[in-house]
């Protein structure tokens, strides 16, 4: 095996690891991946025989391209930002995720990152989500690790607010199956009996909400019974409903003629839904693959 092979096999054992950080980073499947290859282009062409943890060199690479890319996104309008959701990750994870699948993250907390400051965003997912040290994220961050500490901080008091999952995922799955029945048969009550009175609703649908009328567009709903009267609004797509795995956790996708229209990731807290979060962009999930 040459030196060229020897270093391709090394980063392949840390490619894992690699789009984990940059998933958690960017909230962007693709953009995750596009951030992976450049750590592979940067390493190819660096000469990182004096490196002694090559696994957390290209981790400090990888957060560097994020922070790039963070920094360059447009900024989002404050009303668009309130409807967006994160890239779904569909199916069970391959064999070498295996970590990752352990630490799945559920879109809930990736639309509360996507608030964050990019250095906040970095700091709190490299430090509280994957143990680097605030010495090594300052020399990424280009700030004190003082200062790296409070922006990891900062993040850390907005994240605790984020609704959260029991992680039991055979109750989830029984209330998710329980949630595609009612929807199909259209039964107000069951619906209700299943939701938080409080419930959160966060629709994405793109630029569908600019082009066209209709319960597809993006939109924040509130409470039970006006979260309940938006899913009986969809009940022409219910039929198309099947649960799937989403980001770890038991949710539901609609395919219609084998074609992804959309995804809903559930936040399931003490036997409620407490939080649904529904990717229906068309564009965006055309680049989602389908669980087998």
């Amino acid at each position: 095996m040459d030196e060229h092979e020897q270093l391709a096999r090394r980063f392949e054992e840390n490619r894992g690891h690699l789009r984990a950080v940059a998933y958690r980073m960017l909230g962007s499947v693709a953009e995750a991946e596009d951030a992976v290859q450049e750590a592979w282009l940067r390493l190819s062409r660096t000469d990182v025989s004096d490196v002694g943890n090559l696994g957390g060199w290209l981790t400090t690479v990888v957060s560097r391209v994020c922070l790039d890319m963070l920094r360059s996104r447009k900024s989002r309008r404050e009303d668009t930002l309130d409807t967006y959701v994160p890239d779904p990750v569909l199916g069970e994870l391959g064999p070498e995720d295996e970590a990752v699948r352990a630490d799945a993250i559920g879109l809930a907390l990736l639309v509360v990152l996507e608030t964050l400051s990019p250095a906040e965003r970095l700091a709190f997912v490299l430090h509280d989500m994957f143990g680097v040290g605030f010495d090594e994220i300052a020399t990424i961050v280009d700030k004190s690790p003082a200062a790296t500490r409070q922006l990891a901080s900062r993040a850390r008091r907005r994240v605790q607010g984020a609704p959260t999952s029991d992680g039991d995922v055979s109750r989830q799955r029984v209330i998710v199956e329980a949630f595609m029945a009612a929807s199909r048969g259209g039964d107000f009550e069951a619906l209700l009996s299943l939701l938080d009175p409080e419930v959160l609703l966060r629709a994405d649908a793109g630029a569908a909400s600019a082009q066209y009328a209709g319960p597809a567009v993006s939109k924040l709903v509130r409470g039970a019974k006006a979260v309940v009267e938006q899913a009986l609004m969809f009940g022409r797509m219910a039929p198309y409903l099947q649960v799937a795995t989403v980001n770890g956790m038991p949710g539901l996708i609609t395919v219609v003629n084998g074609r992804l229209m959309g995804v809903l990731a559930f936040t399931v807290t003490d036997g409620l839904i407490t939080e649904l979060d529904i990717l229906a962009d068309v564009e965006r999930l055309e680049v989602v693959p389908l669980p087998a």
